[in-house]
């Protein structure tokens, strides 16, 4: 009945007779009716063609409220590769339909930000692909390289691209106006260290000192010592950053992030582990890739292996995934190994 009623909205709502309707969709105008009054249902078969006639997706002609329909565009993006134009353009479309009403702008504009970072993903990794045979087939010409290590995400010695000044001004005008936005300021604070602009990165921290009493001021403290050179201070910073307790998990992988980087790869393996133990379920899969990672280094197959194995049974059995984009690239990254 549900159904019915959609249809009477979409159809009246265009100004659509039944008997044109009838037409395109190559039924009689009872039987639109019958639809329109829930005595009966269209052909499951049927549900593509009338969802395209009004410009809608299937779900919509299911009447079902706009967060069930966001939440299942959004786990459809998770579990979609590359979207086609007319696949996109459709998302985009209902996204900016429920955009229109201001309770739900904000979270359109997320999905919408979700959807675009997906798409480029996915064209990554083709540039991946079609840059290692550019440089195959050219015998490594110049132009070729570049745009591969452009879409690897490779390192860019050139300052004047890899600087973050746009988005540290627009983070920091943002932190202006919502002193209390704690991630926002973390990641202003990582832009900052990135860039070495360490004087103000102080300045911020001293900010986040008043808001926060977790494991994120120390580490702060002892990247801003790391990036200035003061070794004696990172050190004492990082002795500070390990002993201290009662803190979520976050705090080990921070730990194992650090250990990785001084390639005291033992070290980031034990934090990497505890880190694991630590998550409450759903456990996410970051600890075990980070060990497959340390283990490929370091030349170990079997190492990595077996934390390839690992992070399949977590996708299976604290997320219930079993296959897909994301399982099928831990399968392959096993199969290569072997």
């Amino acid at each position: 009945m549900e159904m019915g009623k959609e249809i009477h909205r979409l159809r009246t709502s265009r100004g659509i007779t039944q008997e044109a309707l009838a037409g395109a969709l190559n039924v009689t105008a009872q039987t639109v009716s019958k639809w329109e009054r829930g005595t009966s249902m269209p052909d499951v078969q049927m549900l593509p063609e009338i969802a395209v006639f009004f410009g809608v997706t299937i779900d919509q002609l299911f009447a079902m409220d706009p967060e069930q329909q966001m939440e299942r565009i959004e786990n459809r993006i998770y579990s979609h590769g590359m979207f086609d134009e007319s696949e996109e353009r459709q998302i985009v479309r209902q996204l900016n339909t429920f955009a229109e009403n201001p309770k739900y702008e904000g979270r359109t504009r997320l999905l919408l930000a979700i959807l675009y970072n997906h798409q480029a993903d996915q064209y990554r990794r083709m540039a991946v692909t079609c840059g290692k045979e550019a440089v195959e087939k050219t015998g490594g010409e110049s132009d070729a390289v570049s745009e591969l290590a452009n879409a690897w995400g490779s390192y860019i010695p050139d300052w004047n691209v890899r600087n973050h000044h746009a988005l540290i001004d627009w983070f920091g005008d943002f932190c202006r106006r919502n002193p209390d936005n704690r991630c926002a300021l973390m990641w202003l604070l990582d832009n900052l260290i990135d860039d070495r602009r360490l004087a103000e990165a102080k300045e911020w921290l001293a900010k986040l000192e008043g808001m926060d009493r977790t494991f994120r001021v120390p580490m702060y403290r002892y990247l801003i010592a790391l990036a200035a050179g003061e070794k004696e201070e990172a050190e004492a910073k990082l002795r500070e950053l390990e002993s201290m307790e009662n803190q979520e998990w976050c705090w080990a992988v921070t730990l194992g992030d650090i250990y990785t980087l001084r390639q005291e790869y033992d070290k980031a393996i034990g934090w990497y582990r505890k880190a694991q133990e630590m998550q409450p379920s759903p456990k996410y899969v970051d600890s075990a890739a980070s060990i497959a990672h340390i283990s490929e280094i370091r030349g170990d197959k079997a190492g990595a292996i077996a934390a390839y194995r690992e992070n399949l049974r977590l996708l299976e059995e604290e997320w219930g995934i079993v296959s897909g984009e994301e399982y099928e690239a831990v399968e392959k990254a096993i199969h290569e190994l072997q």
